[in-house]
């Protein structure tokens, strides 16, 4: 669940730099591991900074000043694939053809595959394990075939759609051509969300590119569109061109449906509880479940309260690296509220329950707040199966609904009980605000995977390489880099 960020400004003497700094920033909640900025200035040059940790520790003054150019691309990383050194942070870079930088946030499930026709069919050199780098080679590679001099519009919609032939998993990509324009794309299935938007200036228009809309909005940029599953979209100084270029498989998608949720959640809440239901408040674990939250405590004819503080100073705990980082932070980033917990018997609603790492401390947290019992509810139903698309649940075992059921999930959270809810009624949810949404990636819930190709000795291998443990062994291994950029050094290259 990485951010990604392409940026394009009409006036060629202005700087892009501050505009992605800022929209980074707006997309922290994406990555913390990584960021980075690559910007185009005279004459195709690049200019670039980038290493681990937040966006605001990466950059300051000095390297922001030295991000020349009016176009750029930027990324905060995540890691699902490869691992948390200093080289795997993005945007990558290749010389050849053309000068090509590229950030993509997704997952791919033929990665293997790619590596071996890289090496032994175009003599591609592979120098991190991210799928990222990957793709930027398997894109250049595509462009390489044209040997022209110049290219234009149609060589690059070739060079894409070649990449939907040989690519299988989840991607949305953002690129930059040195003295030639940005790019945006995604995958099929649509997966993994982008769009783009533009905004009226002095010198003519500027656009960008986005993992989230919310970048756009407070960066002055309208007429949001989001790029279709299969489409690409090329934004140059003089115009925009977009092309779908393979049919698009499905439209995989908020706030009424999160107020649906709420309601279906309501109905799971009296089917598990029955004439016997004691609760006294519903309180959610902020912010995104506030809304499903207080949508069943209304339906349930129940007190709504806000009974947790939430620091605003520290940074995703699901997306932290290691179980023991996860819960030290719990506890620092929320503070319950006695007042709302004492003497009660409380209804804690979350989004979802994923390794139960942060469920558990959640609910320990209100029992020494002091309440007598402890309801946890999931707008999500159980998460039995890894993702393989981006989001970093890659290991069965992790899963603390995995070969479980909800007495032995209750159980393992600390809570007296443990409340889902139905896949079918999560799919009413989404589906009811928009008809054209056919089928949804539910693989984390029902283990069906859109894209094939997800084999149990895939899905083995996975595991084997991207649980904690492994992840801790090769960071240890990897650290410190051979070649890498880290927080203080900016890289000025040369196309």
């Amino acid at each position: 669940m990485c951010g990604i960020l392409a940026l394009l400004l009409a006036d060629s003497n202005a700087s892009a730099n501050l505009e992605l700094f800022e929209g980074l920033q707006l997309l922290q909640h994406r990555g913390q591991d990584a960021a980075g900025i690559i910007t185009c200035g005279h004459k195709g040059r690049f200019y670039q900074c980038k290493g681990n940790g937040m966006v605001r520790d990466v950059f300051d003054q000095k390297h922001l000043q030295n991000l020349v150019g009016s176009l750029g691309i930027g990324h905060v990383r995540y890691p699902t694939a490869g691992t948390s050194s200093h080289s795997e942070a993005q945007p990558f870079y290749v010389n050849s053809p053309y000068g090509i930088v590229f950030g993509h946030n997704g997952n791919l499930i033929n990665a293997l595959e790619l590596k071996d026709f890289l090496d032994f069919n175009t003599h591609r050199h592979i120098n991190t394990d991210s799928d990222s780098e990957l793709l930027l080679n398997i894109f250049a590679n595509n462009l390489q075939k044209t040997n022209k001099v110049r290219i234009d519009e149609e060589d690059i919609f070739t060079a894409i759609k070649g990449m939907y032939e040989q690519c299988i998993g989840a991607y949305a990509c953002v690129a930059m051509i040195a003295g030639f324009g940005i790019i945006g794309f995604r995958d099929s299935n649509g997966i993994r969300p982008i769009c783009y938007g533009k905004r009226e200036s002095t010198k003519g228009t500027d656009y960008m590119i986005a993992s989230e809309s919310v970048v756009l909005d407070a960066l002055g940029f309208t007429e949001v569109k989001d790029i279709n599953p299969g489409e690409a979209v090329i934004i140059t100084k003089t115009r925009i061109t977009s092309r779908q270029l393979v049919e698009s498989k499905n439209i995989a998608p908020f706030y009424r449906s999160r107020l649906e949720m709420g309601e279906y959640l309501a109905d799971q809440v009296v089917k598990k509880c029955g004439d016997n239901m004691d609760i006294d408040v519903v309180i959610p674990v902020p912010e995104t479940s506030r809304v499903a939250a207080l949508q069943a405590a209304y339906k349930l004819k129940l007190p709504y309260r806000e009974g947790f503080i939430k620091n605003r100073y520290i940074g995703r705990t699901f997306i932290m690296p290691g179980q023991q980082m996860r819960r030290i932070n719990v506890r620092r980033k929320l503070n319950a509220m006695a007042l709302e917990f004492s003497g009660k018997n409380v209804l804690i609603v979350d989004d979802s329950i994923v390794r139960g790492t942060t469920s558990k401390e959640i609910v320990q947290m209100a029992r020494d707040a002091g309440a007598k019992k402890v309801y946890f509810a999931s707008c999500a139903p159980p998460i039995r199966y890894p993702n393989v698309y981006g989001i970093d649940m890659p290991s069965r075992q992790e899963l603390v609904a995995y070969n479980r059921d909800d007495d032995l999930i209750a159980k393992e959270i600390g809570a007296d009980v443990i409340i889902y809810q139905d896949l079918d009624d999560l799919l009413e949810s989404c589906r009811k605000f928009n008809s054209n949404i056919k089928t949804f990636d539910c693989s984390v819930f029902n283990g069906e995977y859109v894209t094939g190709c997800v084999t149990s000795k895939y899905l083995d291998d996975l595991e084997n390489v991207r649980n904690d443990s492994a992840k801790n062994r090769m960071n240890n291994l990897h650290s410190p880099d051979t070649i890498g950029l880290h927080n203080n050094y900016s890289w000025n290259g040369k196309s």
